[in-house]
């Protein structure tokens, strides 16, 4: 099986919470159904989000106001199903990556197909420093910075998306894609990002503990970071 990411943007002028309906009620019930996807997944940066805006980070303007994962037999019958994502698009970009799961999210906050997942969902596109061989870079990001991120902060899931192909001429080139699940007041409050109890000293120290870790293997001129809101349209089966 084999997993799939796409960043989806919509028609200008097009309202967030619009493009979210749109996406939920005409593209993913279809999508859901075909033979051979056994697992979908949207994040959508609409207005259920917009507390954290001050989280955002914007370093490719602009960045896509949806994305969405689906788990699939073959990537490359991904014509059964890009016809129907293009339909309620403006542009899209493509991403085959292999995923870990530090954290799952529905241990903690379960929800039932189509709901809103508790929370936000941090969705990170980022790319790894150039003086880094690959290797060293995912030595750095998971054998070590997973369990700062987990240490330091409030999340409740954890998803790492390593970009195995960038799919497509139009695509952006990023090495990783990230998920990461927080508590509702995560949004606007940094304590409650941080976990932090309303600690002062904790809260620089987390933050530092934090940024530090990031700073060895993130280019920082290489990021997107988008608050959205998630849904589990179709839960992929696990053993």
């Amino acid at each position: 099986m084999e997993k799939l990411v796409y960043s989806l943007w919509q028609g200008s002028g097009q309202p967030a919470d619009e493009f979210r309906d749109e996406l939920l009620g005409q593209l993913c019930p279809p999508l859901a159904q075909l033979r051979g996807v056994h697992g979908v997944r949207l994040a959508v940066a609409d207005s259920a989000v917009a507390p954290a805006a001050q989280r955002r980070m914007e370093s490719h303007p602009p960045v896509p106001g949806a994305a969405l994962s689906l788990w699939v037999d073959n990537a490359g019958a991904a014509a059964a199903w890009e016809p129907l994502i293009d339909r309620h698009v403006s542009r899209k970009g493509a991403y085959l990556v292999v995923e870990a799961e530090p954290l799952v999210s529905r241990e903690r906050h379960p929800s039932a197909p189509g709901e809103r997942v508790h929370g936000m969902c941090h969705v990170v596109f980022m790319r790894k420093p150039a003086q880094l061989e690959r290797e060293q870079w995912l030595s750095i990001w998971k054998g070590s910075h997973t369990a700062v991120a987990i240490d330091t902060q409030s999340t409740f899931g954890y998803r790492q998306n390593v970009v195995v192909r960038v799919l497509g001429e139009e695509t952006r080139p990023f090495d990783a894609i990230v998920e990461e699940n927080f508590p509702p007041a995560a949004m606007d409050s940094d304590h409650a990002f941080y976990n932090t109890g309303g600690d002062e000293n904790l809260l620089q120290q987390r933050m530092t503990a934090m940024l530090e870790s990031c700073a060895r293997f993130i280019d920082f001129e290489h990021i997107d970071v988008i608050p959205m809101s998630e849904y589990v349209i179709k839960a992929l089966l696990k053993a």
